[in-house]
């Protein structure tokens, strides 16, 4: 009977924990519905395997609402991709794996995280502008997945 209750109330919530490898089809479903290239159950699983990569998952009962992956290098770190179910955006979600990431990489020794955003990602600059990210570069043309005209990557950095 608890475990009904427990499951009945999980279902609206979301529960963010550590993503491991089993979680690699949901992840590289919900990158591709996310991204113009989605990354393959493949490269998803060799990213979960890789000790340097720190990844965490929301999930509401059973099903993925959202992750985030980063890999670390020498006191740094990159997020590499960012995604939440297009439900449940808006509400958040994204701001609390953003946050339980990063205090985890401060807990593992990071001092600065880095990533890239497309200029034309409203929401995502929003996020990571709030988040404390500034601004250090742009990469002209680096989005070129779009039918006449390309977008540049904002190269953001923040220190922990």
């Amino acid at each position: 009977m608890i475990g009904f209750i427990t499951r009945l109330f999980a279902r609206g919530e979301p529960v963010l924990s550590e993503a491991r490898l089993p979680d690699a089809a949901a992840i590289a479903t919900l990158h591709g519905a996310s991204f113009h290239r989605g990354w393959s159950d493949g490269e998803i699983e060799s990213l979960l395997i890789d000790r340097n990569v720190v990844a965490h998952r929301a999930m509401i009962g059973r099903r993925l609402a959202g992750f985030i992956l980063s890999r670390q290098a020498a006191g740094e770190a990159e997020i590499l991709s960012v995604a939440v179910a297009a439900a449940r955006r808006g509400k958040g979600l994204s701001r609390r794996l953003l946050d339980l990431h990063l205090r985890r990489l401060s807990a593992l020794g990071t001092r600065s995280v880095f990533l890239e955003v497309d200029e034309d990602n409203v929401p995502a600059r929003r996020l990571y502008a709030r988040a404390g990210f500034r601004e250090v570069g742009r990469r002209e043309a680096y989005y070129r997945d779009r039918p006449r005209r390309s977008a540049a990557a904002l190269v953001l950095r923040r220190d922990l």
